[in-house]
């Protein structure tokens, strides 16, 4: 009766199993989730913006922030941490370990309550990225089914990498290349043993061992971490001691680490439109910012900015006086520096790229420039004198007597003396003589959009922005060639695969070099005895012009060196005005002086004089006279304008 029992009792237990291994095998043909996510795994990637010497300006995300790492990449102590603490058999097992299940279910009995997971690391990746956090049996076989499924699809080694990509690190840190530079700002080659066990840890419950807020929990956990790889002959005792008594650096960065967010909205903003995927993409933009130039910028637009707001007697916590300033380089259009108001967290309007604003006096050198190349010289005399315009608006006649903003005139006058002093009406007459249309047709390889047709040119009344001047006045810092600034130099994907490169391209020749060299010579005199005194750089020649607009709104000084092109905009974002002394020479040269007082303390190896180009002449017969060109012959006699009204110029 007894064997009968028993031997019924094993029939029941074999069909039982027979059943449950048929459940099982119908159920693994059966389950259809979507393996891709795993198999073809692309998560979201954080996207890092480098300066040009590949040093980090920001990370760029959406949500996780995520840096990912190659399992190369990978040191073997940290993968042996990881199997150690998470799953010993990793490399041996085919996604689910019987063991680990059995001595789980044991002591999970045993206390009453559930202390301890049986959960592979193949596992732990099937739930985080395919399956519900829900705690059902339905679930763990799932789970077991498809972890067994990703070790047929996957190396172990493939099935590792995602892992450490895939778990969270605490502080928003997801994946273990982020969390080695966030914690440590390391790469993971450089982790040492103590720093890898503590990371490891992390995962276990990242809140609670959050390095940043318990250190003491942290090492806790990693010197547990470090005592199983001991037991389990995989780190020596000398290993072992030299790494327990160790206490890793941990820093408390932020996620962006965004040292400069002016430059970073403007890249996310450029680029934007052709990569929809810019935050989660995981690529890698080159810049050509110099980040230490950047920094000489910032200090610059607070020096100019806290001498105007203190001349206005301001506080400066509540001023509406702001600044914007861009730097780029001569020869290949790269900006260097970027600022784009005075405190980002105020503001994060980029008034360097965004704004559009009158650049008053500041464009005369483009007429002027239009003039020389028809013939005329520095020499050449105008006439600064009065005259009254008309013209006729909505119907009605106006009048219009323009005035130097001296309030006076002085009758004949050279061309070069005429830009030096800024003298309205001697530009005002110079446009007269050569013509509106004429010198629109001439200004048109500029791309200035909405450039008016009449007699406000002369006074630079249109709308532009600090980049635009920066491109417009690389026709004199580039010897005649207008370049376009570039902000990114290249852009890497994901795979390592360099998806975009930017080309130096010059995109129109405006003038000849040496013509160009004739107004850069006259820009030269506004600095040393005009109206932009104060942009002087001992030791080094610059060239530069003041704009200022009308009741001081507007306070602009676009210069440059032999190297480097600087644009600067003083004003109130309210487009009220500046107040005393809020002029280009007052209010906005000083940055430009201080950015390159730095910057040759920085670089002192740039270039201090501007070569003069060939064709350009100096003397006659022996005798020294005003600099001319083949073009811009000395004039043979006095040039004089007439007074007579022109009525139709508007």
């Amino acid at each position: 009766m007894i064997n009968q029992l028993i031997k019924g009792s094993i029939i029941l237990v074999i069909i039982f199993a027979v059943a449950l291994f048929a459940a099982f095998i119908y159920a693994y043909n059966e389950i259809k989730l979507d393996m891709d996510k795993i198999v073809n795994y692309t998560p979201k990637i954080s996207s890092m913006i480098l300066d040009q010497q590949g040093n980090l300006i920001s990370n760029i995300m959406e949500g996780e922030h995520r840096l990912y790492a190659k399992y190369d990449e990978m040191p073997g102590h940290l993968i042996e941490a990881m199997v150690a603490i998470e799953d010993t058999r990793f490399f041996e097992h085919d996604g689910v370990n019987p063991d680990a299940i059995i001595r789980a279910a044991i002591r999970n009995y045993e206390a009453g309550g559930k202390v301890e997971g049986g959960s592979t690391i193949t596992q732990q990746l099937v739930k985080k990225i395919l399956l519900s956090p829900e705690k059902s049996y339905t679930r763990k076989i799932k789970e077991a089914i498809l972890a067994m499924k990703v070790e047929n699809e996957l190396t172990k080694e493939e099935i590792m990498e995602r892992y450490l990509n895939e778990i969270p690190f605490g502080n928003n840190y997801m994946g273990i290349k982020t969390a080695a530079k966030g914690y440590y700002h390391k790469e993971l080659d450089q982790l040492t043993l103590k720093e890898a066990a503590l990371l490891v840890g992390l995962p276990n419950a990242p809140s609670y061992y959050n390095p940043i807020k318990h250190l003491d929990r942290a090492l806790k956990r990693a010197n547990t971490i470090l005592t199983r790889m001991k037991t389990l002959g995989w780190i020596v005792e000398e290993e072992y001691l030299k790494a327990i008594k160790e206490t890793p650096e941990i820093h408390n960065s932020s996620l962006t680490q965004n040292i400069a967010p002016y430059v970073t909205d403007e890249v996310v903003r450029r680029l934007s439109k052709e990569f929809k995927d810019i935050k989660t993409g995981g690529y890698t933009i080159y810049t050509t910012i110099d980040m230490a130039q950047q920094k000489l910028a910032r200090k610059a637009v607070k020096y100019a900015h806290e001498k105007i707001v203190k001349k206005q007697g301001e506080n400066p916590a509540t001023t509406s006086l702001n600044a914007a300033l861009i730097a780029v380089d001569n020869e290949t259009g790269d900006i260097k520096a970027m600022i784009g108001g005075v405190d980002y967290q105020r503001s994060s309007f980029n008034r360097a790229t965004m704004m559009t604003r009158q650049p008053g006096s500041a464009f005369k050198p483009f007429l002027y420039q239009v003039a020389l190349d028809l013939g005329y010289n520095p020499a050449t005399e105008l006439t600064d004198v009065a005259r009254t315009f008309q013209y006729y608006r909505n119907g009605q006649r106006v009048i219009w007597r323009p005035k130097n903003y001296e309030s006076n005139f002085v009758g004949f006058i050279t061309l070069r003396e005429a830009l030096v002093h800024s003298r309205n009406l001697a530009t005002i007459n110079l446009v007269t003589e050569v013509g509106v249309q004429r010198i629109f047709e001439k200004l048109k390889p500029l791309d200035i959009p909405h450039i008016p047709q009449d007699m406000s040119i002369s006074l630079g009344n249109l709308g532009l922005s600090p980049v635009k001047m920066a491109q417009i006045y690389s026709v004199f810092a580039n010897k005649g060639h207008m370049i376009e600034p570039r902000l990114v130099s290249k852009v890497v994907s994901r795979d390592g695969t360099i998806i975009y490169e930017a080309q130096n391209q010059e995109i129109a020749d405006f003038t000849q070099p040496e013509q160009a060299y004739l107004m850069t010579d006259i820009l030269r005199d506004i600095v040393i005895r005009g109206t932009g005194r104060n942009a002087q750089v001992p030791g080094v020649e610059v060239a530069g012009k003041t704009g200022t607009t009308n009741d001081n709104v507007d306070a602009w000084f676009c210069g440059f060196s032999p190297s480097t092109e600087v644009i600067v905009w003083v004003g109130r974002d309210n487009n009220k005005p500046i107040g005393a002394g809020g002029t280009g020479g007052g209010a906005a040269a000083p940055a430009f002086s201080y950015y390159f007082k730095k910057l040759y303390e920085l670089y002192p190896h740039l270039p201090r004089k501007f070569e003069v180009p060939d064709g350009v002449y100096n003397s006659r017969d022996g005798v020294i006279t005003e600099l001319y060109t083949d073009i811009s012959p000395l004039p043979t006699r006095a040039e004089t304008s007439t007074t007579e009204e022109f009525p139709d110029l508007f």
